[in-house]
C-alpha cells in the first residue's frame, strides 16, 4: 500500500521528497477538557494543537488533505532550505517545550500521546543531522515517491484537492505554477548530488524518465491537469468556466508540459550517466548511516539490518512450510516451485476483464461486513468505494492501494485496485489485498483515528509505518475470523501476502546492507513465492527507492500480534477480540513500543 502520514509529511518530504496521501479533516479546534484534565494535560493539548496549526502553516498541502483550505493557495515552498530549517526549528521547539511538562501529572490517554509525540519528534529531528539530510535532499525525487508521482492525481479533480468554488479552481492554478517550480528546485539539487557522488540509481531515473514522458505525452486537454475543467459544478458561471479552461491549457501547455521537459530531459540527458550502477545504499558514501536511521525511522525500534535479515529468513522458512501444506490440500503433485509457476500460469487463476475485478472485490466486500462486528466494536463512519488505479500511473503502482476519506464523509475511502497487465492479477489475491487494504486495514485503521475528535491532529492523522502496514498486515490474518480464504488457493493467496512481507526483510536489507543486486532480488522472490515477476520487479525497484519502508510491515504485525498473544495468554476466558482491537486502534498510530505499553497496562487492569 502506498500509505504516508499526515503528521510525518515533513519526514516523507525530507527524506524520500515524497507528500502524504492519508486523512483528512476540517479545521482542528483545540481539543475541549476531558474528565480528569489537569493544568499539564491542558498544557500538553495546547502544544499539540499550537504545533499542527504552525505544520499546516508550513505545509499546506497536509491542510488540503484534511479539508482545512485556510492555505489552500499554495503548495509549500518545498526541496528549498528555508522549508528544512523551519521544519527542524519548529520540532526542535516542540521537544523543548513537551519537556517543560510533567509527565507524570498527565490523564493516563495524555501520557500515551506525550510518549507517541516524544519519540516521533526525536527520530524526525535525528534526520536533519547534516550527513543524513545531506544525503537525502540531494536526490530529491524517486519514481516511488516523487511530486510526480502524487501531484497529477492530487490536482486531478479525483484526488484530494476540491474543485466546489471558482476559489477552488484559482487556488488549483497558483499550486500548479508552485509545482513547477518544486520541478526546477529538485534539478539543482540532482545537479548539488551530482557533483558529491550522491545520486540515484540508474534503474531509479530510467523509471522517473518513463513517469515524466507519461504525463508529457497525455498533451493539452488529455492532460490529468486538464480533468478538472472538463466538468464544472453548477455554481461556476459560463463565463468562468470558459476562462478557466482557457487559463488552465495555458497553463498546461506553457508551464507544467515544459516543467516536465526539463525534467525529463534533465534526467535522460545529464543526470542518467552520473547515476549509479549499484542500487544499495551501502554502496553510496555515508549510506551505511543513513540505512541505520531509515530502519528505525520506519519500524520506530532500533534495530540492526543483520537482525532484521535473519528474522526474514526464520519467516520465509516457516511460512513456506505452510505454504506446503495447501499444496498437499489441492492434490497438486510436483514441488512448491512446480506450484508456484502453475499460480502463476494457469489461466483458472487470471481475470478476464477489468469488470470481473471490480465485481470481485465488491463481493468480497459484502462478505466481510457480514463478519466484521464479531471482531470488532469500532466501526467507522466514513464510507468506502472500491475503484481501479487510473491509467495514467497503473504500471509503476502496487497491485492495492488505500486513500482516505474525509470524518465528515464529504470524501470517502477508496480502496484502488490496479487493471495493469490484467493476467497478473492473480484472483487468488483478492481476499487478502481487500482484507488489508480496506476492511478491516487501512480503511478501519486510519478513519477509527481520525473520526475520533477527542485525539490531538497528530495522532487523528499522523502515524508511523510499522503501525500503519503492520495493522494492514495483522487485518490479514484475521481471514479465518472473518470466514475468508476458505479455499486453499485463496489461503495461498494469504500466504503468499505474509510470504513477501517477510521476504522484505530479507530482500530490504539485503540489498541495502549486504550488497544484493536487483536481479538477485527478483529471483529470490520468485524462488519463494508465486508472485509474478513483473509484481516482484516492481517490489524491488520499489526497495531500491525508499530504503528501510518495507520493512515496517512485518515488524508492526509481529509486534501487534505477539501483544494479542501475550494479552490472550494472560487474560484467558476474559480475553475479548473486539476490546483488544479497540485498544490498538482507539488512539490512532502508536509506535511499537508504546503500543505494547499500552496493550500492557489494558491486560493488569483486566482487559477492560
Amino acid at each position: 500500500m502506498r500509505i504516508t502520514l499526515l503528521r510525518l509529511l515533513l519526514a516523507a518530504l525530507l527524506l524520500a521528497g515524497s507528500v502524504p496521501a492519508i486523512a483528512a479533516a476540517q479545521t482542528v479546534p483545540p481539543p475541549a477538557p476531558l474528565p480528569g484534565d489537569g493544568p499539564e494535560d491542558a498544557a500538553l493539548k495546547k502544544l499539540f494543537h499550537d504545533s499542527d496549526e504552525a505544520s499546516l502553516r508550513r505545509n499546506p498541502v497536509n491542510g488540503i488533505f484534511r479539508g482545512d483550505l485556510r492555505y489552500a493557495a499554495h503548495l509549500g515552498n518545498y526541496l528549498t532550505d528555508a522549508y528544512y530549517d523551519a521544519e527542524k526549528k519548529a520540532d526542535e521547539d516542540d521537544l523543548a517545550a513537551l519537556k517543560r511538562i510533567d509527565r507524570a501529572k498527565l490523564t493516563h490517554v495524555d501520557q500515551i500521546a506525550y510518549d507517541v509525540f516524544e519519540n516521533q519528534t526525536d527520530v524526525v529531528l535525528r534526520g536533519y543531522a547534516p550527513d543524513i539530510l545531506r544525503l537525502q535532499k540531494l536526490r530529491p525525487l524517486d519514481h516511488f515517491y516523487g511530486f510526480q508521482t502524487f501531484y497529477p492525481d492530487f490536482a486531478s479533480g479525483q484526488g484530494a484537492a476540491p474543485f466546489k468554488t471558482l476559489a477552488d479552481y484559482e487556488n488549483n492554478l497558483t499550486r500548479n505554477r508552485e509545482y513547477a517550480q518544486v520541478l526546477d528546485r529538485a534539478i539543482g539539487l540532482f545537479r548539488e548530488g551530482e557533483k558529491a557522488n550522491i545520486v540515484q540509481p540508474k534503474l531509479v531515473v530510467r523509471n522517473m524518465i518513463e513517469q515524466f514522458d507519461n504525463l508529457i505525452n497525455q498533451g493539452v486537454e488529455g492532460s490529468v491537469f486538464y480533468a478538472p475543467v472538463k466538468k464544472f459544478p453548477d455554481t461556476i458561471p459560463a463565463a468562468d468556466q470558459a476562462r478557466l479552461r482557457t487559463a488552465y491549457a495555458a497553463q498546461i501547455r506553457d508551464v507544467l508540459i515544459p516543467a516536465h521537459k526539463r525534467m525529463r530531459d534533465f534526467l535522460a540527458n545529464e543526470y542518467l550517466a552520473h547515476a549509479r550502477d549499484s542500487v544499495g545504499l551501502s554502496a553510496m558514501p555515508g549510506g551505511a548511516k543513513l540505512y541505520s536511521y531509515l530502519i528505525e525511522a520506519n519500524t520506530t525500534l532500533p534495530l540492526k539490518a543483520e537482525d532484521v535479515h535473519n528474522l526474514g529468513l526464520r519467516e520465509v522458512a516457516r511460512i513456506r512450510a505452510e505454504m506446503e501444506a495447501q499444496k498437499d490440500k489441492v492434490g497438486f503433485k510436483g514441488t512448491l516451485a512446480d506450484f508456484f509457476t502453475f499460480l502463476r500460469t494457469d489461466k483458472q487463476f487470471q481475470p478476464t476483464s477489468a469488470a470481473q475485478l471490480r465485481d470481485g472485490y465488491e463481493a468480497i466486500g459484502k462478505r466481510v461486513d457480514q463478519r466484521v462486528r464479531e471482531q470488532f466494536s469500532l466501526i467507522p463512519k466514513t464510507p468506502l468505494e472500491i475503484r481501479p488505479v487510473p491509467a495514467y500511473k497503473e504500471k509503476t503502482e502496487a497491485g492495492g492501494s488505500y486513500n482516505p476519506g474525509t470524518p465528515d464523509g464529504s470524501r470517502p475511502g477508496i480502496f484502488y485496485y490496479n487493471t495493469y497487465d490484467l493476467p497478473s492479477r492473480y484472483m487468488w489475491e483478492m481476499e487478502t489485498l481487500y482484507l488489508h487494504e480496506a476492511v478491516p486495514g487501512h480503511h478501519f485503521q486510519i478513519s477509527i483515528a481520525q473520526e475520533n475528535t477527542a485525539l490531538p491532529a497528530f495522532m487523528r492523522f499522523g502515524g508511523n509505518t510499522a503501525y500503519a502496514e503492520g495493522w494492514g498486515l495483522y487485518a490479514e490474518s484475521l481471514w479465518h475470523d472473518l470466514g475468508m480464504e476458505t479455499d486453499p488457493y485463496q489461503r495461498m493467496g494469504g500466504l503468499n501476502d505474509e510470504m513477501l512481507r517477510a521476504m522484505r526483510l530479507v530482500v530490504d536489507t539485503g540489498i541495502h546492507a549486504k550488497g544484493w543486486t536487483r536481479d538477485q532480488s527478483i529471483r529470490y522472490m520468485l524462488d519463494n513465492s508465486p508472485m509474478a515477476k513483473i509484481d516482484a520487479t516492481a517490489e524491488v525497484e520499489r526497495y531500491i527507492a525508499i530504503p528501510g519502508q518495507a520493512l515496517a510491515y512485518k515488524i508492526g504485525q509481529l509486534t501487534i500480534s505477539g501483544a494479542k498473544a501475550k494479552a490472550r495468554a494472560a487474560l484467558g476466558d476474559k480475553f475479548d477480540p473486539r476490546a483488544f482491537h479497540a485498544q490498538v486502534l482507539d488512539t490512532g498510530a502508536l509506535t511499537m513500543p508504546v503500543l505494547e505499553q499500552k496493550i500492557d497496562a489494558w491486560v493488569k487492569a483486566g482487559g477492560r
